[in-house]
Protein backbone atom coordinates (compact mmCIF):
# COMPACT_ATOMS: atom_id res chain seq x y z
CA UNK A 1 0.00 0.00 0.00
CA UNK A 2 1.05 3.82 -0.62
CA UNK A 3 1.24 5.99 2.30
CA UNK A 4 -1.34 8.88 1.75
CA UNK A 5 -2.72 11.00 4.14
CA UNK A 6 -6.53 10.48 5.05
CA UNK A 7 -6.81 13.36 7.09
CA UNK A 8 -5.79 16.13 9.54
CA UNK A 9 -7.31 18.31 12.60
CA UNK A 10 -7.76 21.44 11.77
CA UNK A 11 -7.85 23.37 15.54
CA UNK A 12 -10.93 26.08 15.78
CA UNK A 13 -12.89 28.21 18.26
CA UNK A 14 -15.75 26.43 17.00
CA UNK A 15 -15.28 23.83 14.63
CA UNK A 16 -18.73 23.60 12.71
CA UNK A 17 -17.92 27.86 11.78
CA UNK A 18 -14.66 27.20 10.78
CA UNK A 19 -15.83 23.99 8.93
CA UNK A 20 -18.48 26.02 7.04
CA UNK A 21 -16.14 28.83 6.43
CA UNK A 22 -13.88 26.87 4.35
CA UNK A 23 -16.27 24.65 2.87
CA UNK A 24 -18.32 27.62 1.83
CA UNK A 25 -15.41 29.37 0.03
CA UNK A 26 -13.81 26.42 -1.85
CA UNK A 27 -17.65 25.36 -2.54
CA UNK A 28 -17.51 21.68 -0.48
CA UNK A 29 -20.03 20.02 1.48
CA UNK A 30 -19.48 20.13 5.64
CA UNK A 31 -19.93 16.46 6.83
CA UNK A 32 -22.12 14.73 9.38
CA UNK A 33 -20.88 15.84 12.67
CA UNK A 34 -18.26 12.61 14.10
CA UNK A 35 -17.43 13.11 17.72
CA UNK A 36 -15.93 16.42 18.66
CA UNK A 37 -15.54 16.32 14.81
CA UNK A 38 -16.68 18.34 11.82
CA UNK A 39 -15.23 17.12 8.58
CA UNK A 40 -14.90 18.24 5.10
CA UNK A 41 -13.65 15.91 2.45
CA UNK A 42 -11.54 17.16 -0.24
CA UNK A 43 -11.58 15.29 -3.88
CA UNK A 44 -8.54 13.48 -3.60
CA UNK A 45 -10.44 11.79 -0.60
CA UNK A 46 -8.10 13.91 2.42
CA UNK A 47 -10.89 15.09 5.15
CA UNK A 48 -9.92 17.95 7.18
CA UNK A 49 -11.49 17.69 10.53
CA UNK A 50 -12.49 20.86 12.23
CA UNK A 51 -12.38 20.08 16.51
CA UNK A 52 -13.32 22.83 18.91
CA UNK A 53 -10.64 23.44 21.36
CA UNK A 54 -9.94 26.75 23.59
CA UNK A 55 -8.60 29.44 21.82
CA UNK A 56 -5.43 30.05 23.99
CA UNK A 57 -4.55 26.76 22.80
CA UNK A 58 -4.62 27.10 19.02
CA UNK A 59 -1.25 27.83 16.86
CA UNK A 60 -1.79 29.04 13.50
CA UNK A 61 -1.19 26.57 10.53
CA UNK A 62 -1.03 27.24 7.00
CA UNK A 63 -3.50 25.27 4.65
CA UNK A 64 -3.05 25.29 0.77
CA UNK A 65 -5.66 24.17 -1.84
CA UNK A 66 -5.10 23.17 -5.23
CA UNK A 67 -8.19 24.17 -7.59
CA UNK A 68 -8.99 24.87 -10.88
CA UNK A 69 -8.98 27.79 -12.64
CA UNK A 70 -12.72 28.19 -12.78
CA UNK A 71 -12.98 27.01 -9.27
CA UNK A 72 -9.97 29.52 -8.66
CA UNK A 73 -12.57 32.29 -10.12
CA UNK A 74 -15.86 31.37 -8.47
CA UNK A 75 -13.84 30.83 -5.04
CA UNK A 76 -12.20 34.51 -5.59
CA UNK A 77 -15.86 35.76 -6.03
CA UNK A 78 -17.20 33.88 -3.08
CA UNK A 79 -14.15 35.50 -1.10
CA UNK A 80 -14.73 39.11 -2.64
CA UNK A 81 -18.61 38.46 -2.14
CA UNK A 82 -18.19 37.84 1.81
CA UNK A 83 -15.45 40.79 1.88
CA UNK A 84 -12.93 38.71 3.16
CA UNK A 85 -9.62 40.62 2.89
CA UNK A 86 -7.35 38.05 0.30
CA UNK A 87 -3.50 38.67 -0.43
CA UNK A 88 -1.22 38.18 -3.07
CA UNK A 89 1.94 37.14 -0.67
CA UNK A 90 1.92 34.94 2.48
CA UNK A 91 3.47 37.90 4.29
CA UNK A 92 -0.13 39.37 3.70
CA UNK A 93 1.30 42.75 2.41
CA UNK A 94 -0.69 42.84 -1.09
CA UNK A 95 -4.23 42.91 -0.16
CA UNK A 96 -6.47 42.89 -2.65
CA UNK A 97 -4.50 41.31 -5.03
CA UNK A 98 -3.59 37.74 -6.88
CA UNK A 99 0.12 36.25 -7.64
CA UNK A 100 0.65 34.35 -10.43
CA UNK A 101 3.22 32.37 -9.55
CA UNK A 102 4.55 28.94 -11.53
CA UNK A 103 2.15 29.84 -14.08
CA UNK A 104 -0.87 29.92 -12.55
CA UNK A 105 -3.04 32.28 -9.94
CA UNK A 106 -3.32 32.64 -6.34
CA UNK A 107 -4.39 34.00 -2.95
CA UNK A 108 -3.87 34.34 0.60
CA UNK A 109 -6.60 34.82 3.31
CA UNK A 110 -7.29 34.38 6.90
CA UNK A 111 -9.85 31.97 8.37
CA UNK A 112 -11.77 32.78 11.82
CA UNK A 113 -9.07 31.93 13.55
CA UNK A 114 -6.29 32.97 12.19
CA UNK A 115 -4.95 29.98 10.06
CA UNK A 116 -4.07 30.86 6.94
CA UNK A 117 -5.55 29.50 3.83
CA UNK A 118 -3.83 29.66 0.31
CA UNK A 119 -5.88 28.12 -2.70
CA UNK A 120 -3.28 28.14 -6.27
CA UNK A 121 -3.85 26.60 -9.80
CA UNK A 122 -0.93 25.19 -10.32
CA UNK A 123 1.85 23.32 -7.58
CA UNK A 124 4.31 25.25 -6.42
CA UNK A 125 7.56 23.76 -8.91
CA UNK A 126 5.54 23.85 -11.55
CA UNK A 127 7.53 25.33 -14.96
CA UNK A 128 6.05 28.92 -15.70
CA UNK A 129 5.64 30.00 -19.20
Amino acid sequence: MSVELNHTIIHARANRESAEFLAHILDLEVGAEWGPFVPVALSNGVTLDFATIPAESIAPQHYAFLISDDEFDAALERIQRAGITYYADPALKQAGEINRHHGGRGLYFMDPVGHGMEIITRPYGSLTP
